[in-house]
């Protein structure tokens, strides 16, 4: 399975400006920059799609841990954070934040599925930083 995006980019680092297509074109030439990247400008940036991607993969994988386990969740939310340094150019750390609604889960059993989740979802493996998790079973 493969799956594609590009990046086309004119102009300078500052005063340039580039758009993103992926292959399902749910991006479609979705405008990114400087500005979007680090301050607040319109638009989307690597980070905010790298989050998105760490997020989806955790919450997908937990979700198929679960399913093995014999557990079907009726909600799993993610949100994560990445952690850009600028002054090293490189992620220092991507952090997931979970609350999850699993009927008839206990703690330990929860516990024990997010830890191998956060370990071998792909994107976890593709990410040569910090991964943390704060999880929450309601």
């Amino acid at each position: 399975m493969k799956r594609n995006a590009t990046a086309v980019w004119q102009g300078s680092i500052k005063e340039g400006a580039g758009n993103i297509t992926t292959q399902s074109t749910t991006l479609n030439n979705t405008q990114y920059s400087f500005n979007s990247r680090f301050a607040e400008g319109v638009g989307t940036n690597p980070e905010e799609l790298i989050a998105a991607a760490h997020a989806g993969c955790f919450t997908m994988k937990l979700s198929a841990n679960l399913t093995e386990a014999g557990f079907t969740a009726d909600k799993l939310e993610t949100k994560c954070e990445i952690n850009l340094d600028p002054s090293k150019g490189e992620i220092v750390e991507s952090h997931l934040t979970l609350t999850a609604t699993v009927p008839g889960l206990s703690q330990e059993k929860f516990d024990e599925l997010v830890a191998d989740a956060e370990k071998n979802c792909p994107i976890s493996k593709l990410l040569n930083t910090s991964i943390t998790v704060s999880a929450t079973l309601a």
